[in-house]
């Protein structure tokens, strides 16, 4: 499957209360849209940071019967060894990585951008900030994998963001993305970058969803 060309509405964003010198590309889940983590965004709006919040292309998704939402890519299982929608992942990280680089157009430097998402949309982020060129400031991934991850060595990177921050939440209680999932994805990402700078908090009797604690 690879319906994924990227046709989407253009981001909801939170401007800087001020000058804008930093980034925060957030992306949603799936079935969702940017504008309520914008909402949320805007909540915590600062002073120096733009919060950036994408929309999903609508395509046929196999794990919901093909039914047509917002999804960053086809998912076919939640299970570690389900088959991926390689081409889907890549084309979508690829489309990120155009994201990115819009920002520095705009003058601010991608190692001042952050980016984020929830589900299936950290799973993205992940991704791409362990295969772009463009070294970041850092990833936040809540509920949360890495796709393709057997298609990683099986020893540390050696790219810009091989000591790149990443911060993963996980509620213990997830029933769509099990904590066990993200533990792998944990164990995984420090193999690959400088275990150090790999966090991995959890959140007891959350489910699959956020809460003021992550996000604040």
């Amino acid at each position: 499957m690879c319906g994924n060309n990227m046709s989407a509405p253009l981001p909801a964003i939170v401007p800087a209360a001020r000058k804008a010198t930093a980034a925060v590309i957030f992306l949603h889940g799936l079935g969702d849209t940017g504008h309520g983590w914008a909402e949320a965004f805007a909540g915590i709006r600062s002073p120096h940071i733009k919060y950036i919040c994408p929309h999903a292309p609508v395509m046929p998704v196999s794990l919901n019967m093909n039914m047509a939402m917002p999804s960053w890519f086809d998912i076919i299982g939640l299970s570690p060894d389900a088959q991926e929608d390689e081409a889907g992942i890549k084309q979508a990280a690829e489309h990120v990585k155009v994201l990115i680089d819009q920002e520095v157009k705009n003058g601010i430097p991608s190692n001042r951008i952050i980016l984020g998402g929830f589900s299936q949309g950290g799973a993205l982020s992940l991704y791409t900030a362990l295969t772009t060129h463009q070294k970041l400031a850092g990833v936040i991934a809540l509920s949360s994998w890495l796709p393709l991850r057997t298609s990683f060595p099986q020893g540390a990177i050696s790219g810009v963001n091989k000591d790149i921050p990443i911060l993963q939440c996980h509620g213990d209680c997830d029933p769509l993305v099990p904590l066990m999932f993200g533990s792998l994805t944990f164990e995984k990402l420090k193999s690959l970058i400088n275990p150090v700078t790999v966090t991995f908090k959890t959140y007891s009797g959350m489910m699959h969803s956020s809460c003021i604690e992550v996000i604040f």
